[in-house]
């Protein structure tokens, strides 16, 4: 996902998606505390400072990634994705439409401390994003306004998307929750035209019942902004959204998760947003604004960064990372 800067260019020649939007500033949601409690399990020293300017991926390029880990054959069709009628089709409200049923609570899970619960992963971007530029334009209802049904997302210099890594790190997160016992459902695995729509995949964790849902995304702003962030929902009401119940669960998740992500893979919360908690709150996103179930996003680093982008690209750390995220689903779902 991108903070786009409008003077920053993009490296395609082509304008990139906009991603405007208010920043809550999370020091009024997260106890004081907290700043000091992340920054203590991080070595110690700081980042050097860069100002935002973000840009996103026209198309994908020859990938200069360590390889993915291939997607586990899934027999109960768990992380299959969730429309098979019409691949990126629409109601008669012309947002996109999920018609899958939920899955059976424990069903492909080992036992362990998580069976019988359920958890989402939301791959952000869709690697086929960028063949369906007019689709993926396409305005839909986020509660508090219209936005495009998706984006391209961002990219490395060198070309490696963020729909490839968002997909990698999904599929090592599904088989980390497995093997502590929970069922993982994917909002897509890459087999769709384009999407889901913003929308429809928090459509997907609410019809499921999800336990928790964490949407998988790396930034796209300017170099020397490095390090990760967690954004959990504002509190919104308006139209379809209505985030009241979730804001504290939310941030729970997601604090869990900024820990568990610092001890995992060594990285330091975000120099540019979050006021060194790696922790923001955001209204503007109609993945969170829509949701009824505890649900965060995370920028695992920023892909427009050389030294982030390196980390992004090895297959080691995004190991690290997918660890790092299931430890703090885990804690949370734990209490």
């Amino acid at each position: 996902m991108s903070y786009d800067d409008p003077k920053s260019p993009s490296p395609t020649g082509r304008r990139p998606f906009r991603r405007g939007g208010a920043y809550v500033a999370v020091a009024a949601l997260v106890p004081a505390g907290l700043a000091g409690w992340l920054l203590w399990q991080v070595a110690s020293g700081s980042e050097e400072q860069g100002a935002p300017g973000a840009q996103t991926a026209a198309s994908p390029s020859g990938s200069q990634s360590e390889s993915a880990a291939p997607p586990e054959k899934n027999p109960d069709g768990e992380d299959e994705e969730a429309d098979k009628g019409d691949k990126g089709g629409k109601d008669g409200k012309g947002d996109a439409k999920s018609t899958a049923s939920p899955p059976e609570s424990g069903k492909g899970g080992k036992s362990g401390p998580l069976e019988g619960r359920l958890i989402v992963i939301d791959p952000g971007h869709n690697p086929n994003n960028f063949r369906h530029p007019k689709d993926i334009a396409r305005l839909v209802d986020i509660g508090t306004g219209r936005k495009e049904c998706d984006t391209t997302g961002t990219s490395t210099n060198d070309g490696y998307t963020e729909a490839e890594f968002t997909l990698d790190v999904a599929h090592r997160l599904r088989n980390a929750l497995r093997e502590q016992g929970a069922t993982v459902r994917l909002t897509h695995n890459g087999e769709r035209r384009f999407g889901p729509c913003v929308n429809e995949r928090a459509r997907m964790g609410n019809d499921w019942k999800a336990d928790a849902v964490v949407s998988l995304h790396a930034d796209g702003s300017g170099a020397g902004n490095r390090g990760f962030h967690v954004i959990s929902p504002a509190k919104v009401s308006g139209g379809d959204a209505d985030t009241g119940r979730i804001t504290g669960p939310s941030r729970e998740l997601g604090t869990r998760i900024a820990g568990g992500f610092v001890r995992s893979t060594g990285s330091k919360p975000s120099n540019y947003i979050g006021s060194g908690t790696g922790l923001d709150v955001r209204d503007d996103l109609g993945g969170l604004n829509l949701s009824t179930v505890p649900k965060v996003f995370i920028e695992c680093g920023n892909m427009r960064d050389s030294k982030d982008a390196a980390l992004l690209k090895s297959a080691d750390w995004r190991q690290k990372a997918a660890d790092g995220i299931s430890e703090g689903i885990a804690g949370f779902l734990k209490g």
